[in-house]
């Protein structure tokens, strides 16, 4: 996901709304490391391998694993450097899915791992809903949100269609709307994708909240929405998403 400079005014913690904010009528999520995490690192190579016919003991896959992150993982850190003949690539990874399918498999394939087909392998696991895992309180506070009659938009720069995986862990029929750069044709921060989605719900901006874990969702402030910028934790660990709704559902 791209990396931008956080607007001056926006904190890393909480944006809380001012006292004579209008009331929160929609709540706009970032997708990874809001609603969800990739898996661990070894278990995306050792799943990856097995798709390729070959078993890894988990030393292997371990060094594997951390050789792949520093070069680069869909879901997962920046590369610690993008090769010359990916830069087009990487620069629309998150508008245009061949973009992002080929600068990822470009990445993993600078490792070399001695796995024929592994760095598709590799990418096939964050299409798919196995290789992810919601945050432990991300059903129940779209739950929460939904009894509430707050409208939900998934804001996301990504460059692959995410409805199959809110499906398979039957969430979609708690989400409104889904505002995916590839789709829209404008990655976070640039306002234009925070005020697609608010328009998608019909909602003024004043009156949505953007929840977030990186500098460019708190980019949505200068789209006219407030914003909450929560920590990125591993998978299966609680990244405070319940905050949301002490500022949603506040009286």
């Amino acid at each position: 996901m791209p990396d931008h400079a956080e607007p001056s005014h926006a904190s890393s913690g909480a944006a809380h709304p001012s006292p004579s904010r209008r009331p929160v009528e929609a709540v706009l999520f970032d997708f990874h490391g809001t609603l969800a995490q990739v898996e661990e690192p070894r278990e995306w190579v050792l799943a990856a391998a097995t798709a390729c016919g070959v078993e890894l003991d988990r030393v292997r896959a371990t060094s594997l694993a951390d050789r792949l992150l520093t070069a680069g993982r869909a879901g997962g850190p920046l590369p610690a450097r993008v090769p010359p003949r990916l830069a087009e690539l990487w620069a629309d990874r998150d508008l245009y899915p061949h973009a992002h399918r080929g600068a990822y498999t470009g990445l993993a394939e600078t490792v070399d791992t001695g796995i024929d087909g592994f760095a598709d392998a590799l990418y096939e696991r964050v299409l798919v809903p196995e290789g992810w895992m919601p945050y432990p309180d991300t059903e129940a506070v779209l739950k929460t949100l939904r009894r509430a009659g707050v409208k939900v938009a998934v804001v996301s720069n990504i460059g692959f269609d995410i409805r199959p995986l809110l499906a398979a862990w039957g969430l979609d029929g708690l989400i409104d709307a889904y505002a995916l750069s590839y789709e829209v044709g404008r990655c976070k921060p640039d306002p234009g994708i925070f005020w697609r989605a608010c328009g998608m719900l019909g909602v003024d901006p004043e009156r949505a909240l953007m929840v977030g874990d990186t500098p460019a969702d708190a980019g949505a402030v200068q789209a006219g929405c407030a914003a909450l910028v929560l920590p990125c934790t591993d998978a299966g660990r609680s990244n405070g998403l319940g905050a949301v709704l002490d500022l949603a559902l506040r009286a």
